[in-house]
């Protein structure tokens, strides 16, 4: 079911929609990449920082690959991958149809967004950087905000494809 606006500045439902995807996309990258320029400054790689005795660490890690340092030796395809869903998540953009979808893909954005800035501006080199992570917790890969947010999109996802709540409205109801 399409959701209402609460008033009309002349704008689509549709652009209420969008603007959430984006808000949502940036605040998760800024809060992302300031932990990340804090955690650089403040967290060790070597001694991890008990939060909660030994189920919840701060340690900092520079990883090159993806969650549980798979694909170490491929940032690259990492970083080529993370582009085209960011450039994928702004087509769909202007089409979603629900609040919760705008979430899920700005949760999703906003994810990628932090580990591809890592991966484009960090040690060793351009486009093949490596991503900072700084959360442990026993017996799971350390990761960090942005990982938090592409796992939240993802169960959310999950839920709404489950309870069948479309991201988009149906093909003749998209000029409203």
């Amino acid at each position: 079911m399409p959701s209402k606006v609460p008033f009309n500045l002349g704008l689509t439902r549709f652009a209420f929609h969008w603007q959430r995807l984006y808000l949502v996309g940036a605040l998760i990258w800024a809060i992302d990449f300031t932990t990340k320029v804090w955690a650089l400054e403040s967290v060790s790689p070597v001694k991890p920082t008990p939060i909660i005795g030994s189920f919840l660490q701060l340690r900092l890690v520079f990883n090159p690959g993806a969650a549980f340092s798979v694909g170490t030796n491929v940032t690259f395809i990492f970083t080529i991958l993370s582009g085209a869903a960011v450039a994928g998540i702004a087509y769909y953009a202007i089409k979603i149809d629900n609040r919760w979808w705008s979430v899920v893909l700005g949760l999703a954005l906003g994810g990628i967004l932090g580990n591809l800035t890592d991966r484009i501006f960090r040690q060793p080199s351009p486009f093949n950087g490596h991503v900072i992570d700084w959360i442990e917790l026993p017996r799971w890969p350390v990761f960090n905000i942005a990982d938090m947010a592409i796992v939240c999109a993802a169960v959310l996802s999950v839920v709404l494809i489950t309870k069948e709540i479309p991201p988009f409205a149906p093909v003749g109801d998209q000029k409203k």
